[in-house]
């Protein structure tokens, strides 16, 4: 007879002081690289309610060299006007639960880990001045881990409300080497940067794409849905364009989406996945003049990565709950 699996269960609390960002950085570029090999990954499927307003959105990654898969699903909206982040994983060899994590306080760190991969694999390798668009958690999450591949000595923050970028820009200052400073628009942030990242929930483009200077890069995480284009075209024309999974361009990138709808690229502008360009099987970067864009509307490849980097922390420490699942071999046949 086959014994229940047993799993930890991990709140949020428990993982949120496990990895630093250089870490979670670490992870994810292994997670892509191994996607670039070959590793299988989904883009997310994101079912929409009206009433009440929300979503459920889920996405899978089998990471055989890092020993781990699951999938991250997560609610938003409806009647609580919030989200809530479920992340299971399995053991890539036996198929045997590891662990489910409450994947609320790692989501900025994995989310900024997989936007820091994208700057350093595309970057200039001399960029000193980075831009950044929003304020919020995911705007801190890529600072704090794109600070890990770059050293950069300036910093400004652009967010509509000026104590939202001001308190950024304070608290910025104190985490990083880098002076950081809130400035008044969104084309005061880009002039001169040589990394531009936007980490907001934008309609619309929150910068003119004329105003990119040849050689600099633009990490964009807002790229989720067909109608959110925190890029404008201009910025998908003058690009080399990686996304973390080309499956996905078409279905939920809204600034690709927009672009083709406006005629000024079609889908052969997709260069190569992140991952091809982690793992060396796509050329990233190929001038100093270059303009690059790496679109990261999440995937399941970083979210698994740090997971279960988190769990294998937490297992050391002995933190957790641990939580048991029935074989189904047992439990469909009652034996």
């Amino acid at each position: 007879m086959t014994s229940d699996a047993k799993a930890l269960f991990l709140r949020s609390d428990e993982v949120s002081d496990l990895a630093e960002p250089a870490e979670y950085v670490d992870a994810v570029r292994a997670g892509y690289r191994e996607r670039g090999e070959g590793a299988p990954a989904t883009p997310r499927t994101t079912l929409f309610s009206d009433d009440p307003a929300g979503m459920l959105t889920g996405y899978l990654a089998i990471l055989p060299e890092t020993g781990a898969m699951g999938g991250y699903t997560y609610a938003a909206g409806f009647g609580g006007r919030d989200a809530h982040f479920s992340l299971p994983i399995f053991d890539a060899e036996s198929g045997d639960p590891l662990a489910v994590l409450d994947g609320a306080s790692m989501n900025p760190h994995k989310t900024g880990a997989a936007g820091a991969v994208g700057v350093d694999a595309l970057a200039r390798r001399d960029a000193s001045d980075l831009a950044v668009i929003g304020s919020g958690a995911q705007a801190r999450g890529q600072v704090r881990a794109t600070a890990t591949v770059r050293s950069f000595d300036r910093v400004e923050v652009y967010s509509p409300t000026a104590e939202h970028r001001e308190s950024f820009a304070a608290e910025m200052n104190d985490a990083l080497d880098a002076t950081v400073a809130a400035v008044a628009s969104s084309a005061a942030a880009v002039e001169g940067a040589d990394v531009v990242i936007t980490a907001t929930d934008a309609s619309e483009p929150v910068f003119d794409g004329d105003l990119l200077e040849d050689g600099t890069h633009v990490t964009a995480m807002g790229q989720y849905h067909p109608e959110k284009n925190e890029l404008d075209a201009t910025t998908i024309e003058r690009a080399k364009y990686v996304p973390d999974l080309r499956e996905r361009v078409t279905k939920d990138a809204g600034s690709f989406i927009n672009a083709l709808d406006e005629g000024v690229v079609d889908e052969d502008h997709v260069h190569a996945e992140l991952g091809d360009v982690v793992a060396g099987t796509a050329p990233g970067r190929e001038s100093p003049e270059e303009i690059t864009v790496f679109d990261s509307g999440g995937t399941a490849i970083e979210t698994v990565a740090a997971g279960y980097l988190l769990y294998e922390r937490a297992k050391a420490e002995n933190r957790g709950e641990e939580i048991e699942f029935a074989p189904a071999s047992e439990a469909l046949t009652g034996r």
